[in-house]
């Protein structure tokens, strides 16, 4: 849904920490590609085949199959400690998609991602761009809460990667967007710090679809000088989406 007016662009613009739309600085272009099978060898998990063997079992899940079954997961200990998975939430034929970490308190009680002062930071990101929250699909890379909020553990990460891997499948998004080191990090299995991995271009496991690095609306809560580069990167993913970007 497009901004109906300039006062409105302005308002989310404001929350952004950006007074006005900012020039985009052009900057090279990289490209990293990986398959499933890739994932689960340079993961940690010593069962590589496994891995393999459970994303082939979610691979023919529709929709509610899938949710039903990360509903009642128990694969990792998080199943445990949890008050409900977190399934994902938006615009199943979305063209954006964007991938956080892992629930928080706020998103464990409401089995909806990215509800607490994050989200509604995220949410007047995506005003920005004119996009509500319905245009678009947003996931975790982990659908339970750890506890305490701790980084995820590699192990669990390798337990939910497939029902991911499936929302994007059934999305097949026409781009995607990592916000924080957590989800950056584990979609494209490298460790770079985020920071040099903005302003590049991505791609998720061989499927053609790019994929955009930001920083976490929660870091931005703690740094709000660090905004105006989350806008910058927002517009460099625009860009690419619309194919403006060479």
């Amino acid at each position: 849904m497009a901004i109906n007016n300039e006062a409105d662009r302005l308002n989310y613009l404001e929350t952004m920490g950006i007074q006005a739309w900012i020039p985009r600085v052009a900057e090279p272009e990289y490209t990293l590609t990986n398959s499933v099978a890739d994932d689960c060898a340079l993961s940690k998990d010593k069962d590589a085949e496994t891995c393999i063997s459970d994303s082939s079992d979610v691979n023919h899940l529709d929709w509610e199959a899938l949710e039903a079954t990360v509903s009642t997961c128990q694969a990792c200990e998080l199943h445990k400690t949890r008050t409900q998975t977190v399934f994902g939430v938006g615009n199943r034929q979305a063209k954006w998609m964007i991938i956080g970490e892992a629930p928080g308190a706020d998103e464990d009680r409401q089995g909806e991602p990215f509800v607490g002062r994050a989200g509604q930071l995220l949410t007047a990101m995506l005003q920005a761009l004119g996009l509500q929250r319905e245009d678009v699909y947003i996931a975790n890379i982990l659908k339970c809460r750890p506890p305490n909020n701790r980084d995820p553990l590699a192990e669990e990460v390798i337990k939910c990667e497939a029902y991911l891997h499936r929302q994007v499948e059934l999305i097949q998004p026409k781009i995607i967007l990592a916000v924080g080191r957590v989800a950056a990090q584990n979609l494209l299995k490298i460790d770079t710090p985020v920071g040099k991995m903005r302003q590049r271009q991505y791609e998720y496991a061989d499927t053609g679809i790019p994929v955009v690095i930001t920083y976490h609306p929660a870091y931005l809560l703690r740094s709000p000088g660090e905004k105006r580069k989350a806008w910058v990167d927002l517009c460099f993913a625009r860009d690419i989406l619309q194919g403006s970007r060479p």
